[in-house]
């Protein structure tokens, strides 16, 4: 008998206000954490403006686990 293949997913801390992620070329710092929804600031290498989103939990979870994001503190 076969068993269906398991695809190795790595698992994500909740969100939580003041956490920093770490990517390659990134880091992501959670300003506010809501019921469904996440504000953030993406700060992109030594650029001095940053990009203020906010967007689904859903949507940010996804997003770190695709750069491979760690979590610096938190």
């Amino acid at each position: 008998m076969n068993s269906p293949k398991r695809k190795n997913r790595m698992r994500v801390k909740p969100l939580a206000n003041g956490q920093v992620w770490h990517m390659a070329e990134s880091d992501l710092h959670v300003t506010d954490v809501g019921r469904l929804l996440v504000q953030y600031k993406l700060f992109r290498g030594d650029a001095k403006k940053t990009v203020k989103a906010m967007s689904t939990m859903r949507v940010v979870n996804k997003f770190l686990t695709q750069n491979k994001a760690v979590l610096v503190q938190g």
